[in-house]
């Protein structure tokens, strides 16, 4: 397989979860050494506009038209309407021209907006109208099926399995932590919501003083958490960037996890990996309603209104009862496990080019 990567993209996430479907070798054209046992094409991009978040997919990769089509079986890359993906769709086709059968091209996608405005941006739009010839869409989340649908995409070549997280990583703690800890490991930005979280915090620590909130992540809103961890009466702790081992650490460090998602005019929550980790680690996971992320927090966890209040009295109920949050850590743990093992996941990827492939044999 040929990746050809977003110049931001995440590590251990959907390029790391191609290279551990059983039976794959993957090249990966990216800008940052991949983890995974991932041949690396190191890969510069043409990027015009660096100024918002969508500008990631906004980029050219160069070298492109220097990878020999004949060595892949399969071209991946992520989301619809990212350049690199329509790069990806061109590569494809001039080689098919010649009269290749392969290779084929597969569009990973988390995209739940079924009116999604970025289309309507002329490069972007192009972008996702290269995918509509694609042999395999492969989506992440229920939701990304139905915008796809929504968007005149042939379901036959469409595909849901749903992400994993490493479970031996992510494990409980050998004993339920007792005292009043709180989690929140996200980016700093305003539409995970840490704004709300400490302004939740601050009415939870009325009720229980020694309530103790602790942050893992980086973004333009740090000097909010900053600030309330140089007062020693707020409780907050701000931990950094943490790499994954750190990540679950801080998990079994705390009683319950919190994030408070908002929408913005082109985005909104689509699953949330840090929901599975926590549920992976034995919490449980109060949060805002936001998007589809039903899809990772389900009951018994909390989904509340986006209400500072809503969020601190359902923080305040489990912290209130251990015997509860115990019991539902434990719940989390085993449907993690059942739906969400790695392993298990990369495997049920697989099977979808697989199945693929089979299709194209005949």
């Amino acid at each position: 397989m040929l990746w050809v990567s977003l110049p931001d993209q995440r590590a251990r996430r959907e390029l790391y979860w191609m290279s551990r479907m059983p039976g794959t070798r993957v090249r990966a054209m990216a800008r940052q050494e991949p983890v995974g046992d991932i041949e690396w094409v190191p890969s510069t991009y043409r990027r015009p506009i660096t100024r918002f978040v969508e500008a990631g997919a906004l980029a050219w990769v160069r070298g492109l038209d220097e990878q020999p089509p004949q060595e892949f079986d399969w071209v991946t890359s992520l989301e619809l309407c990212s350049l690199v993906t329509g790069q990806a769709s061109r590569w494809r086709r001039a080689a098919r021209a010649s009269g290749a059968r392969r290779p084929l091209q597969a569009v990973i996608t988390w995209e739940n907006l079924p009116d999604q405005p970025l289309y309507k941006v002329p490069p972007y739009r192009q972008a996702l109208n290269s995918c509509r010839d694609a042999d395999l869409l492969l989506c992440m989340v229920d939701a990304a099926r139905d915008h796809l649908l929504a968007n005149d995409f042939d379901d036959e070549l469409i595909r849901v399995v749903k992400p994993g997280v490493d479970t031996e990583v992510f494990h409980p703690a050998e004993r339920p932590v007792e005292e009043p800890v709180v989690v929140f490991a996200s980016p700093l930005a305003d539409n995970k919501g840490i704004d709300r979280v400490l302004d939740a915090m601050a009415i939870v620590r009325r009720e229980i003083p020694e309530a103790r909130l602790r942050v893992a992540g980086r973004g333009p809103l740090e000097h909010l958490v900053r600030a309330a961890a140089e007062d020693p009466s707020s409780g907050v702790e701000l931990v950094g960037s943490l790499d994954t081992a750190g990540v679950a650490d801080l998990m079994r460090s705390a009683a319950v996890s919190t994030t408070a998602p908002r929408p913005t005019w082109k985005w909104t929550e689509q699953l949330g990996l840090a929901y599975l980790e926590a549920q992976a680690c034995g919490l449980p996971v109060v949060t805002t309603r936001c998007g589809t992320n039903d899809e990772a927090v389900q009951p018994p966890n909390s989904l509340v209104d986006d209400d500072v209040e809503e969020l601190a009295e359902a923080l305040l109920a489990f912290l209130r009862d251990p015997a509860h949050r115990a019991a539902v850590g434990a719940a989390n743990r085993n449907h993690v496990v059942a739906h969400h093992d790695l392993a298990t996941q990369c495997v049920a990827m697989g099977a979808a080019f697989a199945e693929i492939e089979a299709l194209h044999a005949r």
